[in-house]
């Protein structure tokens, strides 16, 4: 029985140490806990609120900026509540450094991602809202991550490219002028009057006034080919009527060629047949 007692003490005087620790840091963990809830609700209003301003005057660079501030925001405020804690800030940002190089060293290419994402944002070879063609994708710019670009294709296809591949290949940008020179070929008959298609072409061309006149419409003999005359077409438009101002005149060159009795010839061959009597 008088065993029993020093047992019991012992019990007794861990309780009432563990209760004495639990008065001691409950309400550092409450306060940490409150200030991470408080924080992460604060961070996200302020990060929707730049969103929107900085998007409103430049897509690729608000979305960009946000998230990147997003991180960082969240990153101070979790150093923080650690030390309130109890943690050794010294000692978690050392934590957080060698990880951050771990995961540097095993994530080099999403830092090269990252990379190409500022240099997009730094010297701007697109924006969002751009129609660029780039590794092997055309479509319409979306929007611009950190680390990768996201293009509608026009086909309905989402593409994700990298933003390193982006910034270190070459790509083309066709919303980077806001006019377009349109280039058409169209071959007319060796019998048909070239000046008559010629001034034919040039009507047709005046009547639809997307065609700039200025500069003016270039209509010249492009080539002599095997069964036709082809006249090269140069026009210019605005960027956003590159493709139905050059579908257009197609259809209504051809039916003003018919109109006017110019012929588009198909390809042709003459066949020479000899008879060897012997």
């Amino acid at each position: 029985m008088q065993d029993l007692i020093p047992e019991s003490d012992q019990i007794t005087d861990l309780v009432t140490m563990a209760s004495g620790m639990l008065m001691s840091y409950l309400p550092q963990l409450l306060l940490a806990i409150i200030t991470l809830v408080v924080g992460l609700w604060l961070i996200n209003r302020f990060v929707n609120t730049l969103d929107k301003k900085l998007t409103a005057k430049d897509p690729t660079l608000g979305r960009f900026v946000t998230g990147l501030t997003s991180i960082l925001l969240k990153v101070v405020l979790l150093i923080s509540v650690a030390s309130m804690v109890g943690i050794a800030t010294t000692s978690f940002i050392a934590v957080l450094g060698a990880a951050g190089l771990a995961v540097g060293l095993a994530l080099q290419g999403s830092l090269g991602n990252f990379a190409g994402g500022v240099l997009i944002l730094i010297f701007k070879p697109f924006k969002v809202g751009h129609i660029i063609e780039a590794q092997g994708y055309l479509g319409t710019v979306k929007e611009i991550q950190i680390l990768y670009t996201l293009v509608d294709t026009f086909d309905n296809r989402l593409v994700v490219i990298p933003n390193g591949s982006l910034s270190n290949d070459s790509l083309t940008n066709y919303s980077a002028y806001s006019d377009r020179r349109v280039d058409l070929s169209i071959g007319i008959s060796y019998s048909d009057d070239i000046q008559k298609a010629r001034e034919v072409t040039q009507a047709t061309l005046a009547k639809d006034d997307r065609v700039y006149q200025d500069p003016a419409p270039m209509i010249v003999v492009g080539d002599l080919g095997d069964s036709s005359v082809d006249l090269k077409i140069r026009i210019w438009a605005h960027a956003d009527n590159l493709w139905p101002v050059y579908w257009d005149m197609l259809e209504k060159i051809k039916v003003a060629f018919d109109e006017n009795g110019i012929t588009i010839p198909f390809p042709q061959r003459d066949i020479h047949h000899y008879q060897n009597d012997g």
